[in-house]
């Protein structure tokens, strides 16, 4: 949903900004810089609006970065809800895998994943923007353990098969697309990871 805030502009006069405008190019900035390295004036130079209305509108720089956590999985990382609607297990894991492969080196964006980027290290003063990014990925695994622990209830995978280690491995996997696609892989390398990984989903033979 579109929303128009005012700035004010040098000399008095207001103009109207548009809210998620803002925020897709806030997270461009978050995305390329990281939660630390990106400075307010940096933020409020990308988003065209002045310091007062980012935190008249935003709050502050760590309630900018939550919403433009939301904003990015509604936008680019929307593939992971996607995924999990999946009707196999298997495929939940498959598509999801793929999905970052190509979430991660799309031409559009940074590459990598910006969950992971935004905050592997911070000082102090970040230390809410790692904690929130932290908790959303355990959020991740942990969502995708329960997939598998019912996948394995409903016979889909063998018994003996542990969810826990199944959802650290994958989640690890899917992790380490993004940090490969940083470093330069490419899509179709990416790829090939994947289909490699999902030889290790049980099947029971």
């Amino acid at each position: 949903m579109r929303q128009l805030r005012e700035d004010v502009m040098a000399g008095g006069r207001p103009r109207a900004f548009d809210v998620d405008q803002a925020l897709d190019r806030a997270l461009d900035v978050f995305w390329r810089h990281g939660y630390e390295g990106a400075g307010i004036s940096q933020l409020t130079s990308a988003m065209g609006i002045n310091p007062p209305s980012l935190y008249n509108t935003f709050g502050n720089k760590q309630e900018l970065f939550r919403q433009v956590l939301d904003r990015y999985a509604d936008g680019p990382a929307i593939y992971m809800k996607e995924a999990f609607a999946e009707p196999s297990a298997r495929k939940v894991v498959e598509r999801l895998l793929h999905g970052g492969a190509d979430a991660t080196t799309r031409p559009d964006c940074p590459p990598g994943c910006l969950t992971l980027q935004g905050g592997l290290a911070a000082s102090p003063a970040g230390e809410k923007a790692v904690s929130e990014l932290a908790g959303r990925r355990a959020a991740g695994e942990t969502a995708l353990r329960t997939r598998v622990e019912a996948a394995r209830d409903e016979g889909e995978l063998p018994a003996g098969s542990d969810p826990a280690d199944l959802a650290r491995f994958f989640a690890t996997v899917f992790q380490g697309l993004a940090v490969q696609a940083a470093g330069g892989a490419s899509r179709e390398e990416l790829h090939r990871v994947v289909d490699l990984a999902m030889k290790v989903w049980p099947t029971g033979d």
